[in-house]
């Protein structure tokens, strides 16, 4: 059994307690090297590791809802993408993504771009893997003073695997599904010297699901070093290949009752050749950490990421069920980004005290360039000059290549290469600066008090208008919050914090129109939490708030005149997380949400889309003997509205999920997860309202787990 002090970078590596909304307890965890037990004898989110908290705070004092998931938890529960982890984390839930990119609603608010990784912005539009994590943060409520912009319900945070000193390891996996997919995964770690250590992490995906043309393959490689340059400084250098292909299924129709037709369950609505969407990405990172002094750290980072993403589709965008339910209207478009992000930040860490008073003082700046070159063509067919055309409901539809029957009986013809949407050159410089103080007033009370001032200039050029648009946004965003400690186990926080969204979005489309003279959207959470350690077996987390979002708009009777709208949404979440007994550990977390949509003319009576008002999820493992043990999950998921009119509708529904684990040796594990237990047919997310997901039928993915 190893000890680790409470900052250091292993035990941060494989383990979190006591985290308000997911952490993983003690007897849970374990080294992501050699699967060992391990004892923590602090709880700070902040060691060697960058992460999305910034600063050496006890987990149980911040004075926000956030859930960690460990890279053991990952393995064990056999999750192989960010959706698979929201599932089981209250307060958020997945959206579709159009087929090709992780999609969240945080707390009601939907975003693409609010990912981060070491505590860097990752806004590119993707699948993310899970490969090469140590942890996934994800944090609910606005907070740009850590962030910057975005953030507007909440982010996600993945830290990845670092060299480890000290220590030689290798581990694999290799995996089987019941729908044909199959990976590999390694983890290799080199002991080099006293003051070195290389890493790598590499994996190979063959995607393949129970829909209809859908195939793909992942590659990923994440090579990694650690240097100790003297006692007192740590060099983190990285870099990642990334090449991903998969096929896009956008889902299938709802009918005259506003849910999806479950007739249509096996037909995809896509072109087996079109539907189609690739990325590679070169991303290089760097870090480096020196401690100063006892109390006060400095920390650098640098990322640069260039990535080329490109991906086209057919998907249905008309149905009518009542008069033609034997016909589908297909829309298309293909859409390439080509990016590159600098991101540079800096920040240092003190402690000190004013007398009876103490400080920990995090104060630091960032720059970020964005360079985006983005582009899009509509779908035009030789039959109806037009980007929408009507086929025949069949299983296939009679389309490929672009070349089709219409439903009339008519050959007819799509060209990407008429029909340009928009053509767009986009160039970002951000710089922000940032200071928080969690100031001690006593052994029980802290304050939390701090702002972050961002400058966010946007250049775009309109390649098809030969214009040029340029806009700068300059906020400060404040953050107080206020913890109480009746107990060392047990904190009572209240915090309110804000963030904001330029009006060029999260991918930054562009600013033409009356986008170029609106003010950003701004964001507002409002949050009070109870935080309980029980006897460092058990944490319980349970938090009420409400996000306020105000939206500027060109007023309709007088265009020079702006009206600002004013949306709220409120909710509750409660989390239990850890050992009930020596063999049996639970994670169970259930959110509440409720949500208007305001107009100019005031409330509407129209909850928000993607809004489910009660979700719940509870996950078990029971370790049935010393080499043997099970687990069974159920996730529950409210009815949501698919489209803001409120007219299409996800049904509600309850999934079961299972596992098995055995150790034939101290080095070899073998594992079956299982989802879908009872084989239910339900639509767990959508794009708008003729693109719901028709999630898996009951599969089975097989697993052998290696150390050598």
């Amino acid at each position: 059994m190893k000890k680790f002090s409470a900052f250091n970078g292993a035990a941060f590596s494989a383990l979190m307690v006591g985290a308000a909304g997911g952490a993983v307890s003690a007897a849970e965890a374990a080294a992501d090297a050699d699967l060992e037990e391990i004892i923590v004898t602090g709880r700070v989110l902040y060691s060697d590791q960058v992460n999305s908290l910034k600063a050496p705070t006890p987990v149980i004092d911040v004075p926000q809802s956030l859930s960690l998931i460990s890279a053991q938890e990952i393995i064990q529960r056999g999750f192989t993408n960010i959706a698979q982890i929201i599932n089981y984390t209250p307060g958020v839930n997945n959206s579709q993504g159009e087929g090709h990119r992780d999609s969240v609603v945080f707390r009601g608010v939907r975003s693409t771009a609010d990912f981060f990784i070491d505590g860097v912005r990752d806004d590119v539009q993707y699948y993310r893997p899970l490969y090469n994590l140590e942890q996934v943060e994800i944090l609910r409520g606005p907070n740009a003073l850590l962030f910057g912009r975005g953030g507007t319900g909440g982010v996600l945070n993945r830290v990845t695997k670092k060299g480890v000193i000290g220590e030689s390891f290798n581990t694999a996996q290799a995996s089987l599904d019941t729908f044909g997919a199959f990976g590999f995964q390694i983890d290799s770690n080199f002991d080099a010297s006293d003051t070195a250590a290389f890493r790598i992490n590499a994996m190979y995906e063959n995607l393949n699901n129970h829909r209809d043309f859908y195939d793909g393959e992942r590659i990923g490689i994440n090579p990694t070093a650690k240097f100790l340059l003297g006692e007192n400084t740590t060099v983190d250098v990285s870099y990642e290949y990334i090449d991903h292909e998969r096929f896009i299924d956008r889902g299938i129709p709802t009918g005259a009752d506003g849910r999806p037709v479950e007739a249509f369950e096996d037909i995809v609505f896509g072109d087996p050749e079109v539907n189609t969407t690739t990325l590679q990405a070169h991303l290089f990172r760097a870090a480096v950490q020196h401690e100063f002094s006892d109390s006060l750290k400095g920390n650098f980072s640098a990322f640069y990421g260039d990535y080329d993403k490109f991906y086209g589709n057919f998907y249905a965008s008309g149905y009518d069920q009542v008069n033609t339910p034997d016909r589908v209207t297909l829309d298309g478009y293909e859409d390439e980004t080509e990016r590159k992000n600098l991101i540079l930040s800096g920040n240092l860490v003190g402690e000190g005290a004013t007398g009876a008073i103490g400080h920990t003082i995090i104060a630091g700046v960032e720059y970020i360039n964005t360079s985006s070159d983005q582009f899009r063509f509509n779908s035009f067919w030789d039959t109806t000059s037009d980007d929408n055309e009507v086929f025949l409901i069949n299983r296939p539809l009679n389309l490929r290549g672009s070349i089709g029957v219409n439903a009339d009986g008519v050959a007819t013809t799509n060209n990407f290469t008429v029909d340009l949407n928009d053509d767009t050159r986009v160039d970002i410089d951000v710089f922000s600066a940032y200071i928080q103080d969690q100031i001690e007033l006593a052994d029980w009370v802290d304050l939390v008090v701090g702002a972050r001032y961002d400058r966010f200039d946007i250049e775009v050029f309109n390649v098809p208008a030969n214009e040029t648009r340029t806009r700068t946004d300059d906020r400060v965003s404040p953050r107080f919050g206020l913890i109480l400690k009746p107990q060392e186990n047990i904190s009572v926080y209240a915090s309110y914090s804000e963030s904001f969204l330029p009006r060029s979005g999260e991918q930054f489309a562009n600013i033409n129109g009356s986008n170029n003279q609106l003010d950003p959207n701004t964001f507002a959470n409002l949050e009070a939490g109870i935080k309980w350690d029980i006897e460092d077996r058990l944490s319980v987390t349970a938090a009420v708030f409400e996000i306020e979002q105000s939206s500027p708009q060109v007023a309709d009777n007088d265009p020079e005149t702006l009206d600002v709208i004013d949306s709220t949404i409120k909710g509750f979440e409660i989390q239990i997380t850890g050992q009930l007994t020596d063999r049996w550990f639970i994670s169970a977390g259930y959110s509440y949400l409720d949500g208007e949509q305001v107009n100019r003319s005031g409330p509407t009576s129209l909850r928000p889309r993607e809004l489910p008002e009660n979700m719940l999820s509870i996950w078990n493992n029971f370790q049935v003997t010393d080499k043997f043990g099970v687990g069974v999950g159920m996730t529950y998921q409210d009815k949501s509205f698919i489209n803001n009119g409120n007219t299409a509708v996800l049904p509600s529904y309850t999934r079961f999920d299972a596992a098995a684990f055995y150790d034939v040796s101290d080095d070899i594990r073998l594992q079956v997860n299982i989802e879908n237990l009872t084989d239910k047919l339900y639509f767990p997310n959508s794009h708008s309202t003729h693109q719901a997901t028709v999630a898996p039928p009951l599969n089975a993915r097989f697993a052998v787990n290696a150390r050598f």
